[in-house]
């Protein structure tokens, strides 16, 4: 069992900056490929950004490539978004989810994440 908690979000203007973080419980955190998402309102949840459980390989929808760069610290059970340029249409709750297998590369289909977290809101102004 993975129990994810996410914080760091917040209201920004655009062009900001935000970090958020991803804390894991349990052993099999480094055994995980995790990824965030978010939905904004009235829109399906989409994937943003992914990583493979070693941190050696990542995947980013292409609205945020460039902007956005996800990290891992397998020591501290955490995974990072760092979110640049900042634009209003990134405004949504963001989500870190953690794959069901072990050693996975990252994926983008929600159905392969088996864990979720309770979301964190970012809020871009313009």
């Amino acid at each position: 069992q993975v129990q994810l908690v996410e914080s760091g979000g917040g209201l920004v203007q655009a062009g900001g900056s935000l970090r958020l973080s991803c804390a894991a419980s349990g052993r099999t955190f480094s055994r995980r490929a995790m990824g965030w998402f978010r939905q904004a309102p009235g829109k399906e949840r989409e994937f943003v950004a992914g990583i493979s459980w070693s941190g050696g390989s990542t995947d980013y929808a292409d609205s945020v490539k460039g902007r956005f760069t996800i990290s891992r610290d397998n020591a501290k059970n955490t995974v990072y978004l760092q979110m640049n340029s900042l634009k209003p249409e990134d405004t949504a709750v963001y989500y870190c989810a953690a794959d069901g297998d072990y050693f996975s590369s990252p994926a983008s289909r929600q159905n392969e994440y088996k864990y979720w977290g309770q979301g964190t809101q970012v809020t871009v102004s313009s």
